[in-house]
């Protein structure tokens, strides 16, 4: 789990989210990781509000673990009422990891990094049935604390 220690820490900054066909919304971004249970778990919580209003329209439950059996990180995440099991790998770049789920004719892929000025970085790409993949969410935050 060490492997994903760079990710520890508050996070704060900015995320465009879209919520229709060219509809895309500007979030103020919070992110904070931190290990649970003697470092068994890293737990990572978003919270995304409209940059118009403050009402929370992103909110986001990442649970990680490492499973020694089969040497894979497993993630389980909490969003809208539903919950999605995940394979999460580590990229070969340095702080790099990337998931994905498939649900009926939607299939999403994200990649996260933390570029080379510190920032938290999130792709997540939408694709549905055989179209190409559409921007989902761009996310940047810095560390806070």
């Amino acid at each position: 789990m060490q492997k994903l220690a760079f990710l520890i820490g508050k996070w704060r900054g900015e995320a465009r989210l879209l919520r229709g066909p060219n509809q895309w919304l500007d979030l103020h971004q919070t992110e904070e990781a931190q290990f649970k249970l003697d470092g068994l778990l890293l737990l990572i919580e978003g919270l995304g509000r409209p940059k118009a209003d403050g009402q929370p329209v992103l909110q986001a439950l990442g649970i990680i673990s490492f499973d020694d059996e089969t040497s894979t990180y497993r993630m389980r995440a909490f969003n809208d009422g539903r919950f999605l099991e995940s394979e999460v790998k580590l990229l070969d770049q340095p702080n790099a990891i990337t998931w994905g789920f498939t649900l009926g004719p939607f299939k999403t892929n994200s990649i996260l990094r933390i570029n080379d000025r510190g920032e938290w970085t999130e792709l997540a790409e939408l694709t549905i049935n055989t179209d190409p993949p559409k921007k989902l969410l761009e996310l940047t935050v810095h560390r806070v604390s």
